[in-house]
């Protein structure tokens, strides 16, 4: 007996065996390509990690140029480095939404607008020739006018002076905050001193600095055009991640020898 292909059964069973076979093949690639994506995300950091210190460089790979990075886990509220997780494995983005290694932060103490601040995360050291440090790269993130900024700052071996400093994720606005990634801006970056007095003090100017002025041409970079809110955010969250409540205190114990 012929089917009737006009038929709303045949009609919706076609549709479901071809809905059937397209979600076999979309699950199938997304299983297949997923080492693929995890190695590219990792690579993609590692990029991010070596841009921040100013090492990467065109001809080498980026798991070549990442060889002489040194990854640690640090203990954020000790101020010491941590062997409480296996480096290798330990995912510093996950922690951050761990309960049970993470702190609550309220309004007040929480300028950079994370919410909660992990107490475990991962450093990156770079060494000389004879094995002393020559440069740190430390994660940072905060809000700015309409995301978080997650990125790398690199400080030289005083643990004071900027080496560098990038955004790897944002949804910031094209033309206005998103030009966190301008080459120009980010360019300010380097030599400039993190801390006065013991204070973390870096941070933006609303304008341009005036070079003439010791304290701006030292602790500060020119503000983005139009993006207050942004200027506001990028300010906030890296004298948060290097004041008393972030890096500071293991940067003080590194200094010393102590961490």
């Amino acid at each position: 007996m012929a089917k009737n292909k006009d038929s709303i059964q045949y009609i919706f069973t076609v549709a479901f065996a071809v809905c059937l076979v397209c979600a076999i093949i979309v699950a199938s690639s997304a299983v297949a390509l997923r080492p693929l994506q995890v190695k590219n995300k990792e690579l993609d950091l590692k990029r991010n990690i070596l841009s921040a210190a100013g090492l990467l460089v065109e001809g080498k790979t980026v798991e070549e140029q990442f060889e002489q990075i040194e990854t640690r886990l640090v203990n954020i509220e000790t101020g010491q480095f941590s062997t409480e997780f296996d480096v290798d494995t330990f995912d510093p983005v996950k922690a951050i939404s761990n309960p049970e290694i993470t702190k609550a932060l309220g309004k007040k103490e929480d300028p950079a607008g994370i919410k909660r601040r992990e107490t475990f995360t991962e450093v990156y050291l770079v060494r000389d020739s004879a094995g002393e440090l020559d440069i740190i790269i430390l994660p940072v993130r905060g809000y700015g006018l309409w995301s978080t900024l997650w990125g790398f700052i690199a400080l030289e071996n005083d643990l004071n002076t900027v080496v560098g400093l990038g955004f790897y994720d944002h949804a910031e606005t094209p033309g206005l905050g998103g030009e966190v990634d301008n080459p120009k801006w980010k360019s300010m970056w380097p030599g400039k001193q993190v801390y006065n007095n013991g204070e973390a003090v870096i941070g933006l100017k609303k304008g341009s600095i005036n070079p003439a002025n010791e304290f701006e041409a030292n602790h500060r970079v020119d503000g983005l055009s139009g993006a207050t809110l942004t200027s506001n955010g990028v300010t906030n969250l890296v004298q948060y991640w290097l004041g008393e409540d972030g890096f500071k205190p293991f940067l003080e114990n590194l200094k010393a020898g102590g961490a």
